[in-house]
């Protein structure tokens, strides 16, 4: 039993010694910056759209779709796995990360077939995200019928 708890111990100063040390500190700014950053342009966008005459609602929708293309775009040509590398979490929260999670694995299946490739794979990281928030919404929207 001795002998366990010192291999225990020595095994846990290995492991200690060999992990990287995280600036969690400086991670959790840099999230911040850079989704807050993706949502500041997102919110330019809608400014100006609405500026430009466009309805409040459709301006809204533009918005998005404006930001879904861009992201889409920036993935394709590689800017936006770079950006995920610096920002981590800020960027996979706003829309473009819901976009570039669906678009990085159609481009790189691409390669196997449109039906094959990119159709089978192009939700496999979107696609239990896509399930499953369907269902809760089901599941929440018949609490709401039923309880009100």
């Amino acid at each position: 039993m001795q002998q366990t708890e010192l291999d225990k111990s020595i095994y846990e100063e290995m492991v200690k010694s060999a992990s990287p040390k995280s600036a969690v500190g400086l991670n959790c700014a840099k999230a911040f910056l850079v989704g807050g950053a993706i949502c500041a342009i997102a919110q330019l966008v809608h400014n100006w759209l609405t500026a430009a005459g466009l309805a409040v609602d459709d301006s809204r929708t533009v918005t998005a779709i404006i930001l879904v293309f861009a992201a889409i775009l920036l993935t394709a040509v590689g800017v936006y796995s770079r950006l995920g590398k610096f920002a981590g979490a800020g960027s996979i929260v706003p829309i473009t990360g819901f976009a570039n999670a669906i678009a990085a694995p159609a481009i790189e299946h691409k390669k196997e077939g449109f039906i094959l490739g990119v159709g089978a794979k192009m939700f496999l990281i979107a696609g239990p995200v896509i399930v499953y928030g369907t269902l809760t919404s089901v599941i929440v929207g018949l609490i709401y019928y039923f309880v009100r």
